[in-house]
């Protein structure tokens, strides 16, 4: 990785850049700076095209609008966030911010300001790069060191809403007045300025309404769930076919084949790929994906790739390591599968929230039971929860630009709520047996099966968006076989 220029001192390097010595960091000639400033193309695009989802964002703008007459409302994507020393993560935009306005570029704010009939939006964003002052080529964040951004005539085109510089913005709010709501959390700089204006309660209100309308995905939304969903399903190919290199090397193997599907395809992972091998399966969120990949054992993957629009697929098969499932292994597949059944089958509008996961767990209950490993009648074992030491989780939830979208929805309106068309939700029960649980037989020890799938509440019941993925344990087999023969 190239070196930045750094000023010979902290003390300079506080400064902007145009006030350093004659506007210029040490070591940079007078002769260079304006060698510097000219001799560049004009490169403004003229004429772009609104991006695909422009005509959604305003519904969605329109519809915040409507619910807070009278307040300004201040939205932020966050900046970015030091890794190490002076490397950053990969930025994402914050989920509120990216599905009001389609952007998703670090420091940027919209800013719904009352009027008369409603409210005028602005997006506030950095604009390109500026090569008076040589930010361009002596900032660690200018063009040249980090690519070009979008200027602000170009923002308006994209987004469909007039783009003001955002350096100018904390001054402005501080000048504001009448009622505020911000969404906390991803700017401290743009909460500063609000000090004295907002309310936490206040503020929790706007979160909780951009939590809910997210509920109900439009048409764009549910077809950017199917491309995620589809790209998933390959990379579950991909890793399918290279198990036996997996077998090789570890978990980490099978996490970087998906993850190049997901790069390839889309804008990531939409979370950490969930890679495990053996008993590691019987971990939750088991992420670090540094264990061995063995044949006879079962791979637990849970992964799923994110678009270039955030939207996420959120996928798990359990898959046995070397195509074949032993006799233990098959008999809780299958209660599982039965278990995923039932739960989509709950799925319908109309229907509680909490019904797929009551049918879900009633069906791994029976066969706690049936196989004599916690003692009936079944009603008794769901009234005092004592299965849960073996299903652990909850049965789904609702799936978006967040893996586990809308997550600050009032419970009245999430889980205690009911399910209507264009809801999207997962549905995968599972089984787990720890490999130091002494109350189950020996040959129970470290297995773990999950079976998750992404499911759209329709009219007249539901899809599942990811069934190109086979479930049935028959199946399993010969769609493994079919792709390493």
């Amino acid at each position: 990785m190239a070196d930045e220029l750094t000023p010979e001192t902290p003390e300079e390097s506080e400064e902007p850049i145009k006030q350093r010595k004659n506007g210029l960091y040490p070591g940079v000639s007078d002769e260079l700076a304006e060698s510097m400033k000219s001799g560049w193309a004009d490169t403004e695009l003229r004429d772009l095209e609104p991006i695909v989802q422009a005509a959604e964002t305003a519904a969605r703008r329109a519809a915040l609008s409507a619910r807070f007459p009278g307040e300004r409302l201040v939205i932020p994507a966050g900046n970015l966030k030091t890794r190490s020393n002076d490397t950053e993560y990969a930025f994402r935009a914050s989920v509120e911010y990216a599905y009001l306005t389609g952007n998703q570029t670090e420091d940027g704010v919209l800013v719904l300001e009352p009027v008369a009939d409603g409210h005028q939006a602005t997006i506030y964003l950095l604009p390109r790069s500026d090569r008076e002052n040589g930010e361009f080529w002596l900032s660690g964040q200018g063009e040249l060191w980090v690519g070009r951004r979008h200027s602000l005539g170009e923002a308006e085109q994209l987004y469909g809403i007039p783009a003001s510089d955002v350096r100018e913005l904390a001054d402005r709010l501080r000048e504001a007045t009448g009622p505020v709501r911000v969404v906390r959390g991803h700017d401290a700089g743009i909460e500063a300025a609000l000090t004295d204006k907002v309310t936490a309660e206040r503020d929790a209100e706007l979160r909780v309404f951009l939590s809910e309308a997210r509920l109900v995905k439009d048409a764009f939304e549910i077809g950017e769930l199917q491309k995620a969903v589809d790209s998933t399903v390959r990379g579950f190919e991909d890793v399918v076919k290279v198990l036996d290199r997996a077998e090789a090397t570890s978990e980490r193997y099978i996490e970087g084949t998906f993850f190049l599907r997901a790069r390839v395809e889309g804008n990531d992972v939409g979370y950490g790929t969930i890679a495990a091998a053996g008993p590691h399966a019987c971990t939750l969120h088991w992420v670090r994906n540094d264990g061995p990949v063995r044949p006879g054992d079962l791979l637990l993957l849970d992964a799923g790739v994110e678009t270039h629009t955030y939207y996420t697929a959120d996928v798990t098969r359990t898959l046995p390591v070397d195509g074949r499932f032993t006799e233990i292994q098959k008999k809780i597949y299958d209660a599982v599968y039965d278990a995923q059944e039932a739960g989509i089958a709950a799925v319908k509008p109309g229907a509680k929230y909490r019904d797929f996961h009551d049918a879900a767990q009633r069906v791994l209950t029976e066969r706690l039971v049936e196989w004599g490993l916690v003692e009936g009648p079944v009603e008794r074992v769901l009234e005092l929860g004592l299965q849960r030491r073996w299903t652990l989780h909850g049965t789904g939830h609702m799936l978006g630009m967040d893996v586990h979208d809308c997550a600050a929805a009032r419970v009245e309106s999430y889980v205690d709520g009911t399910l209507e068309p264009g809801m999207v939700l997962t549905v995968e029960p599972g089984l787990y047996f720890q490999a130091d649980d002494l109350t189950v037989p020996e040959e129970y020890r470290g297995i773990g099966v999950r079976i998750e799938d992404d499911i759209l509440v329709t009219e007249d019941g539901n899809r599942n968006l990811s069934a190109a993925l086979p479930r049935q344990s028959d199946e399993v087999e010969s769609w493994m076989a079919s792709l390493t023969n």
